[in-house]
């Protein structure tokens, strides 16, 4: 992924969070030298030393049959965009688009059962666990779970690179920082809104 410098992100507590809360990702491989790709709620976990990308997908999903022959996947998670229009700018300049991505790069395995049934527990508490009637792994029958695992399979990606860029305007000056702020909020679009959001917070995390 092409990153400026303005918008270039190497916390790895920050990328991790970021991760975690966009965990809604895409993942890339490639077959014959087609790419292909499946988009699918993800894990970033610590397994002994290293990082795991964690999760599952359809046994019927030939994509997991890649990850024995490509050398390295590829996972890409984003957050909020939002068109930046430069009437919003003090001068003459061009309209640009705001973001924040974040680009994985490992190799892929496939979970045993026992490593399935770990990911599948953690999924669930994780997305569960704040529900009046939570459905953790521990409620569910032996026979739906048996099910469900028959017609799953479970993988994870040792995390070797990661790529991180937040486009947030990091390059305008402060009155043109805030007026994009401003005009972001008036936007109808939830995403124009949701950038204004964490434009907001970066301007809070630096005071």
């Amino acid at each position: 992924m092409f990153i400026p410098k303005y918008y270039k992100v190497t916390d790895f507590g920050e990328i991790r969070n970021f991760v975690q809360e966009n965990s809604f990702g895409t993942i890339v491989t490639t077959k014959q030298g087609k790419p292909i790709a499946t988009h699918l709620p993800l894990g970033l976990n610590k397994i002994g030393d290293d990082y795991y990308i964690t999760g599952h997908m359809a046994y019927g999903n030939p994509q997991w049959k890649t990850f024995e022959t490509c050398e390295d996947v590829l996972v890409m998670f984003q957050g909020p965009h939002a068109y930046i229009s430069s009437s919003w700018y003090e001068h003459e300049n061009v309209p640009t688009w705001n973001y924040q991505a974040v680009h994985i790069y490992g190799a892929a395995s496939i979970l045993n059962e026992e490593e399935l049934k770990q990911e599948l527990t953690t999924m669930l508490l994780k997305y569960e666990k704040h529900r009046d009637n939570s459905v953790l792994w521990e409620k569910l029958s032996p026979q739906v779970l048996e099910k469900e695992l028959k017609g799953i399979v479970g993988f994870k990606i040792k995390v070797k690179e990661i790529q991180a860029a937040y486009k947030l305007s990091q390059n305008r000056n402060d009155k043109d920082y805030l007026n994009i702020v401003e005009e972001l909020r008036k936007e109808e679009d939830i995403n124009s809104q949701q950038m204004a959001k964490v434009m907001e917070k970066r301007i809070r995390s630096e005071e």
